[in-house]
């Protein structure tokens, strides 16, 4: 049985059926470089590597394609502040995305085109839209006729008297371009040059093109007429999509996606991310300050349509829950030498199709569940740290050894391969400061502690706990404990630890 999804355009949920059975064409719409990315994109695209993730764990053939807008007038407008050029400021920030992804173990897609590489290709599909009938040239501008598209709406639900003029972009439109307009429901394909702005030769002038055109000929140009996924944010349904729409079904009388997927807002404390607000996180400054897989967690905790609120209780319910799965993909390294286990082969193997499996396939054949899918990760998980206690006090545990490596190897490959959460990250992927826990309100940061002072510390708990001040005593061990350092108590009153 095929997975199912909800589908933005139909509003419903739906089995995937692909063009080619057992391939999948994806595209995602990939970021604008003219600043660091922030949680937004982390939620977006830990989201569609997810999706990716568990569709070539079923089995298909996945080619996935995410671009980079990297010409815009918000690049334009970063490059004149700083004095340097949009060449410069789309690379910087292209650089930082690649950066803050494979600390989020996001993997990269099969191929980033970029808008600057894909001119001739605009060019074309603006040239064919005018050959139709439903782009015209203005005053060096060339324009799309939307009421000539008769299916204009058809993704977000708006007619006409419901939607706001001028939605040609991010900007609003000045009054010069509204009088090059026909309708003012129309929108730019293509912009004339303007003085100290880059320009490309073109039959309506030297220019540039417009943000939607440009999706369009890079789904076109990479994957085809038709793909089978579109996805990105819920705020690019409209004008975005919906203009890509238009625009490339307009020229090819076919659909561009079979299947429209749309991720959830984020908020911070309840509130719109905003530098206004004091509360624009960006990743680059969340993971200065907590573990990577929290905030890939803490995103897999909610359904990929839902809304998202990053606050101080969420973060640590998600270092709460990756604690919990960390000690369960620890097992096999830690203790896998005492059942004569070689992990490195059992990660290896084929998984068997065990209840767990099943169970975990059918949460994300629901639409990609994972809050149900991680379930039954945190059951195993729970299972193998019982266990791993057991043996860390010199108990004897009564699990059989064969038992525990299928839990351990069924979470290992769910956890790591469908859900990108591991432990096993390359130091150079995940830069740390130090053991450290996140405030949203006002970074706050744990420093780690070294042998000596964890020493001291539990010297301090023991002298507490013989005065029968077992409140002191469970302070720090709980302080230890938020800087990950277990402490385990022997028959013999001596205490233990290990760092988590």
């Amino acid at each position: 049985m095929s997975p199912k999804l909800y589908n933005s355009l139909t509003r419903r949920v739906e089995p995937l059926e692909t063009i080619e059975p057992g391939k999948v064409r994806m595209y995602c719409c990939g970021v604008t470089v003219y600043d660091n990315c922030h949680l937004g994109h982390a939620r977006c695209y830990i989201a569609w590597d997810v999706v990716r993730r568990y569709l070539k764990w079923r089995d298909y053939e996945v080619r996935y394609v995410q671009n980079f807008t990297d010409i815009d007038d918000k690049i334009l407008n970063r490059a004149r502040q700083e004095g340097s050029s949009m060449e410069e400021v789309a690379e910087r920030y292209t650089q930082t995305y690649f950066e803050d992804m494979k600390r989020l173990n996001v993997l990269e897609a099969d191929e980033y085109p970029r808008a600057t590489h894909t001119i001739d290709g605009i060019k074309r599909l603006i040239h064919e839209l005018e050959n139709k009938g439903y782009a015209y040239a203005s005053g060096g501008d060339v324009y799309y006729k939307v009421r000539q598209f008769s299916e204009y709406g058809k993704l977000s639900g708006r007619k006409f008297d419901e939607m706001q003029a001028g939605a040609s972009g991010r900007v609003e439109s000045e009054d010069a371009e509204a009088q090059k307009k026909k309708d003012p429901f129309d929108f730019a394909l293509w912009k004339g040059a303007k003085s100290g702005e880059p320009a490309w030769d073109s039959p309506w002038g030297s220019g540039r093109p417009g943000w939607h055109i440009e999706c369009s000929a890079m789904v076109r140009q990479s994957l085809g007429e038709t793909i089978d996924i579109h996805c990105g944010g819920a705020d690019l349904i409209f004008p975005h999509h919906e203009n890509e729409i238009a625009q490339s079904e307009a020229v090819t009388g076919k659909p561009l996606a079979r299947y429209w997927m749309h991720n959830g807002f984020v908020t911070v404390n309840g509130e719109k991310m905003s530098k206004s607000l004091g509360n624009f996180t960006t990743i680059s400054d969340l993971l200065r300050v907590t573990d990577p897989m929290v905030v890939r967690l803490l995103v897999l905790m909610a359904h990929y349509r839902k809304p998202i609120d990053f606050t101080d209780e969420a973060i640590s319910a998600a270092k709460n829950g990756w604690n919990t799965i960390k000690e369960g993909l620890l097992f096999g390294d830690l203790h896998g030498d005492q059942f004569g286990w070689d992990s490195e082969k059992i990660r290896k193997l084929p998984l068997d199709n065990n209840e767990a499996v099943q169970q975990f396939q059918g949460a994300m054949d629901d639409d990609f569940n994972t809050p149900g899918a991680l379930a039954v990760l945190f059951e195993l998980a729970k299972e193998l740290r019982r266990d791993r206690n057991i043996l860390v006090h010199g108990g004897k545990i009564e699990t059989p050894g064969e038992v525990l490596q299928q839990k351990w190897h069924t979470l290992v490959s769910l956890a790591d391969e469908v859900l990108g959460l591991t432990n096993r990250i390359s130091i150079s992927a995940t830069i740390r400061i130090d053991q450290s826990e996140v405030s949203l309100t006002g970074l706050k940061v744990i420093r780690g502690l070294k042998d000596e002072d964890i020493e001291a510390l539990i010297q301090q708990r023991l002298a507490a706990r013989k005065a029968k001040n077992f409140a002191e005593g469970d302070r720090i061990r709980n302080e230890l404990k938020d800087r990950g350092i277990t402490l385990i108590d022997q028959k013999d009153g001596t205490t233990i630890w290990h760092r988590n």
